[in-house]
């Protein structure tokens, strides 16, 4: 899968360092996501974990090249959002 990120213009950097994320945390949601669902203006939302362990919640976007998205921020899931999120999986 090829994964471009949001660069953020003020640091020049990927945004998802603003929210102490890594690239390779982005990509291990996105291969294995607990949940994809629609989002916002044609974006999307992949939930999942990550090899850390960390839960984490990507908003991206499909890229017009197969198999290729465009990342535009990812931030960890806490507090009631994580909490409903594991509620949602140990439905299924």
């Amino acid at each position: 899968m090829n994964i471009r990120f949001y660069i953020d213009p003020e640091t020049g950097q990927p945004h998802i360092y603003n929210h102490d994320v890594s690239e390779e945390e982005v990509e291990d949601v996105l291969l294995n996501p607990g949940e994809d669902r629609p989002g916002k203006e044609g974006a999307r939302v992949a939930i999942g974990q990550t090899h850390g362990g960390r839960y984490l919640r990507v908003i991206y976007v499909v890229d017009a090249k197969p198999d290729s998205v465009f990342v535009i921020t990812a931030f960890e899931l806490t507090g009631k959002p994580l909490k409903a999120y594991k509620r949602r999986r140990r439905k299924k």
